[in-house]
């Protein structure tokens, strides 16, 4: 399995693309894309490598994760899939883009596919599992390839922290619960990227997170 990370937008939101070698086939995690020229980058690399998108993967409903997942979806024909637990973040953000003064108008936002804890998802010779994690919001998703040892973890667990709870729908006993039955059984050596900053491992987070 192929994954490309980007960079994007002011909040420093990680986007992955993630393709099979073979059939080209594609889903994108979290594309937080808010200017022209990160649409145009993200297109660029979609293009470039010939692939099919096949599904728009959504961790969570903040803003600053979806703000263009509806376009892309658009662009590309895939289906957007997200957690229905997170329906009211997804319905609040025209507020979101007022409350943090994006220069952007965004419609309020449905997944098309309703993602729950135990769904799998094939790409190419692949199974992306999908890790239901509630805490920084109540629809938190964690998408895991057992083949690839890679964990794709939204905004739940960072390199050294874990995502803020004080947000609409935040709770951090869940938070700190989800990260210990959900992510830590996983094998030490997966790697975990997050939704901001560098990638980490299971093992690392295990030793060193002060907030577990």
């Amino acid at each position: 399995m192929n994954a490309t990370m980007m960079t994007v937008n002011p909040f420093g939101e990680n986007l992955y693309i993630l393709w099979d070698e073979s059939t080209h086939d594609a889903v994108v995690v979290d594309p937080g894309m808010m200017r022209d020229v990160e649409r145009d980058m993200v297109t660029k690399f979609i293009d470039e490598h010939n692939l099919n998108v096949k599904h728009i993967l959504l961790t969570h409903l903040h803003i600053d994760h979806v703000i263009s997942a509806r376009w892309l979806a658009d662009k590309t024909g895939a289906d957007v899939c997200g957690s229905a637990k997170d329906a009211q973040l997804g319905l609040d953000l025209p507020k979101e883009v007022e409350h943090f003064h994006i220069n952007a108008e965004i419609d309020p936002l449905t997944v098309d596919r309703d993602l729950i804890d135990g769904d799998t998802i094939q790409l190419g010779e692949e199974i992306i599992q999908v890790l239901h994690v509630p805490g920084h919001s109540p629809g938190g998703l964690a998408f895991y390839l057992p083949e690839s040892a890679l964990l794709i973890s939204g905004d739940t667990i960072f390199n050294g922290s874990v995502g803020r709870t004080d947000l609409w729908g935040g709770d951090m006993a869940q938070l700190l619960n989800s990260i210990r039955e959900k992510i830590f059984p996983l094998p030490d050596e997966t790697v975990i990227a997050s939704g901001h900053g560098p990638t980490t491992t299971v093992a690392d987070e295990k030793r060193y997170n002060p907030f577990l």
